[in-house]
């Protein structure tokens, strides 16, 4: 179920603000990309978008991975994103090292998502996301959820990172991170009291990381808005077929788990 936002995230967070570098342009499909050691075992997810792909031809790469994260929020219950669709793919992948490396702390997470723009709170409400799936020791030397229920999206990340170590549960360094740090915890207090307020800034920070370095035309609408799917132009049939698909993917994957 986490397939989609796992690969939304890895494309989307080489994005460099300074040299307007990297970023949700697709270029996660390339070989020198998914190859980086921060994208292992993201090959399976780029695979089951090819899905899709195959079915919609006439969606981006760019567009299907950051709607596919958006799919993923909402069927496992989590808030609604608008999506605008619009990215165009590319072929230069960005050397390696641009994503955040789970092993290290506070330093090293501001370093990483200020090069692309963002605030201490949206790294908060992204790292929320983890509320979904778990870790796979074959791919990251890190095994086990976050959460209890890895299916459903809620707040439950941050009410078991303030718990302390729970057996069974995931916790990295980039996780006990955000405990160390008053700015970081004010928000992960925040986020465990009040799901509403995480839901609210979760879609506001998932929208902004997918949106990084891509200017939407001004006649551009939201295909995804307050659960209505929008078609209004040959890309708009593109992506409403790829919501329907994806939705339908998630659902028998779900099934069989």
């Amino acid at each position: 179920m986490t397939i989609g936002l796992n690969g939304r995230w890895h494309d989307a967070g080489t994005y460099d603000v300074n040299t307007k570098t990297g970023g949700p342009n697709g270029s996660i499909r390339n070989e020198e990309e998914y190859t980086h050691g921060a994208n292992s075992g993201l090959k399976i997810a780029l695979d089951f978008c090819e899905q899709v792909k195959s079915k919609c031809p006439k969606i981006t790469y760019a567009d299907l991975y950051q709607l596919a994260g958006v799919v993923a929020v909402e069927v496992t219950g989590g808030p609604t994103i608008n999506f605008v669709p619009g990215r165009k793919d590319s072929s230069a992948s960005p050397n390696e090292g641009r994503l955040p490396d789970a092993k290290k702390g506070v330093l090293h997470l501001r370093e990483v998502f200020y090069r692309m723009g963002l605030s201490d709170k949206v790294i908060v409400a992204l790292s929320g996301g983890h509320t979904l799936g778990r870790a796979h020791p074959e791919r990251s030397g890190f095994g086990c959820p976050w959460t209890k229920e890895p299916l459903k999206f809620d707040n439950s990340y941050f009410v078991e990172l303030l718990k302390g170590e729970s057996e069974g549960l995931l916790k990295l360094p980039t996780d006990t991170a955000l405990l160390e740090d008053p700015e970081f915890r004010r928000h992960v207090e925040q986020y465990a009291k009040d799901e509403d307020a995480f839901f609210k800034d979760y879609a506001e920070s998932h929208k902004k990381l997918s949106e990084l370095g891509f200017t939407p035309s001004s006649g551009s609408k939201p295909i995804v808005k307050d659960g209505t799917v929008l078609a209004q132009s040959a890309v708009g049939v593109a992506v409403a077929s790829a919501v329907v698909i994806l939705s339908y993917l998630y659902e028998v994957r779900k099934k069989m788990k």
